[in-house]
């Protein structure tokens, strides 16, 4: 939902949203991300706005088919949508293609668009979805389609409020302790989870139009920033893989926060292996790392999560029953 227009930086329209911990000023109305309060007279810390977008670069350092990257700079194409242009991670402009409704730029603009621009704030981003535990932050990595939002609708609605969707922002602190920031965002489904997860009543507006894929409003969000607890790399209990969690050795298991970037090749597009590396390893060290293996199946749903709250009780995450 949108927040209040408000005036900043001589634009007319803008509304307020928190985004991975960062005031954000959209002339798009963005849905599925939640609203923020106004806050008159208070720069935001990032623009989103429409506006001229070149070509090409003239400082490019590196380019592929669809992007560029020069100094503090990336530009980046979907091809027949819209052209972006990310700045010094504090602003995002963009122009849709001819013909192109603004609001099928949102996605882009929010996804895309935003997980590029924690990557030049120089943030671990990595696709997954988080649920707050007590007073931690637990992730579910993966790919597309390996049901990150799906265990994070079910674990939400069994009272584990949701933290983040679709992607994930981790700072590290002084004492180089990872630290999650709540994203405002509101889950996203395909209609099929819709339906076997009894949520129809909470579905909101289309991801796309072309998309059987909705905005869920979870059960209840976290708001402020919590501690990384633990990483779960999702996977398919498909034969000879055994059904259950484990730990790799803490090698692997860097690998693995690394592999689960929010769009991988960004890393190397901006020259951030060493920033990934240096984090992988704290996050492998500071924070557990494992693997869920599981069924594909909305009936095993209350098993997984009684895997992963006897889990959590182990690591100390939730008080033992008495």
């Amino acid at each position: 939902m949108a927040a209040g227009v408000v005036g900043v930086m001589g634009i007319a329209r803008l509304y307020q949203y928190t985004v991975s911990g960062l005031s954000v000023a959209s002339e798009l109305v963005l849905p599925g991300l939640i609203a923020a309060e106004d806050m008159p007279g208070v720069s935001p810390d990032v623009v989103i706005r429409e506006g001229e977008v070149p070509g090409a670069l003239e400082d490019v350092e590196s380019l592929g088919p669809t992007w560029q990257v020069g100094k503090g700079r990336f530009l980046l194409e979907v091809p027949g949508i819209l052209r972006m242009l990310l700045t010094e991670g504090r602003e995002i402009v963009f122009a849709t293609a001819e013909g192109v409704a603004r609001e099928e730029a949102t996605v882009f603009v929010s996804g895309t668009g935003f997980g590029i621009l924690l990557h030049q704030r120089e943030r671990i981003v990595l696709h997954a979805s988080a649920v707050r535990v007590r007073d931690s932050a637990v992730l579910f990595c993966g790919p597309s389609g390996a049901g990150k939002s799906t265990l994070a609708a079910a674990l939400s609605d069994a009272g584990y409020d949701l933290v983040t969707d679709d992607f994930c922002g981790i700072a590290m602190d002084a004492d180089g302790l990872p630290w999650v920031q709540p994203d405002g965002r509101q889950l996203k489904l395909w209609q099929n989870s819709i339906d076997r997860l009894d949520m129809a009543d909470r579905r909101a507006a289309p991801v796309r139009k072309v998309l059987e894929k909705f905005y869920v409003e979870p059960r209840a969000a976290s708001t402020v920033a919590l501690p990384l607890a633990a990483i779960y790399v999702l996977r398919e209990a498909r034969p000879p893989a055994v059904p259950g969690i484990q730990r790799p050795n803490i090698v692997d298991g860097a690998l693995m926060v690394r592999g689960n970037a929010y769009r991988p090749a960004m890393v190397r597009r901006m020259n951030q292996q060493a920033l990934y590396f240096q984090a992988a390893a704290a996050i492998s060290q500071r924070a557990g790392v494992f693997t869920l293996t599981r069924e594909l199946n909305f009936a095993k749903f209350p098993a997984v999560i009684g895997w992963l709250e006897a889990h959590w009780t182990e690591l100390g995450l939730l008080e033992q029953a008495a």
